[in-house]
């Protein structure tokens, strides 16, 4: 719990560091807590529970998406990493339409912008985003995000140059007395890098939440409680070839209860 609260404290200093440069510039923000627990992962430990720190916000020049993850591990925990396992993103975005104030928008691009992620966590994980992003209008969604990023691996680790596309989406469907929240993102790597410390292999980690707004239909507050589950499959986990000697290809679910705040 002390590397919970650690990572809880981490995040909570990276958001109020950012809303002190913003300051009255913020437009929104929303902020939640995931409770996750799941089995038949791969590579690390078999059973997982995670918590998860996520940010989000919209400021006058772009918006900030920032998550942590606290992973505790089965068993004697991960050969490399422990029990515990700490990874997190920091994903700011520059907006062309926000900074020039005019919309440049063709067919379903409704803006233009900068993206940049930073990798981070416990043990060898460190990497570099930088690429252009697309707002889309897509009929239906309550958003849809296209980034597309070259990756540098911090030092000499392989994983480096190589091109990412990651789409992010939301979609609502309404139910009777709620609603159903489908959101989750894609990280597509789609080359390889090659160097003398090994190979960083082509993957594709699709990770999509499926909600119910518990709280909605509880009457205790819409968008403030939901329950469902995560589907994680990743192939090549981690940029590890996958092989009969060591299956990387992970296909699991995890039952999650999330708040929002």
């Amino acid at each position: 719990m002390t590397r919970l609260f650690s990572s809880l404290i981490l995040a909570g200093s990276l958001l109020a560091a950012g809303q002190t440069l913003a300051g009255d510039l913020v437009q929104w923000q929303s902020n939640s807590l995931t409770y996750l627990w799941g089995q038949n992962y791969t590579v690390n430990p078999e059973t997982q529970q995670t918590i998860t720190f996520e940010h989000a916000d919209g400021w006058k020049y772009g918006d900030n998406f920032l998550f942590v993850d606290n992973t505790r591990y089965s068993g004697k925990g991960d050969p490399q990493l422990g029990r515990y396992g700490v990874y997190g993103e920091f994903s700011p975005r520059l907006s062309a339409g926000k900074i020039f104030d005019r919309k440049f928008e063709l067919g379903p691009i409704k803006d233009v912008l900068l993206a940049f992620t930073y990798e981070f966590g416990k043990g060898d994980v460190e990497s570099y985003l930088i690429g252009p992003g697309f707002d889309l209008a897509i009929p239906g969604f309550d958003y849809f995000q296209l980034n597309f990023y070259q990756r540098t691996a911090d030092g000499s680790r392989p994983g480096n140059h190589i091109w990412q596309i990651t789409p992010v989406w939301s979609y609502t469907i309404p139910v009777p007395g709620s609603d159903i929240l489908i959101d989750g993102f894609m990280d597509w790597v789609v080359d390889n890098d090659k160097n003398a410390h090994g190979t960083y292999h082509a993957n594709l980690h699709f990770n999509p939440q499926i909600k119910y707004d518990l709280g909605k239909a509880m009457h205790i507050g819409e968008k403030q409680l939901y329950v469902g589950v995560e589907y994680d499959y990743w192939r090549n986990k981690y940029g590890i070839e996958s092989s009969s000697g060591f299956d990387t290809d992970q296909n699991t679910a995890s039952l999650l209860v999330k708040v929002m705040f």
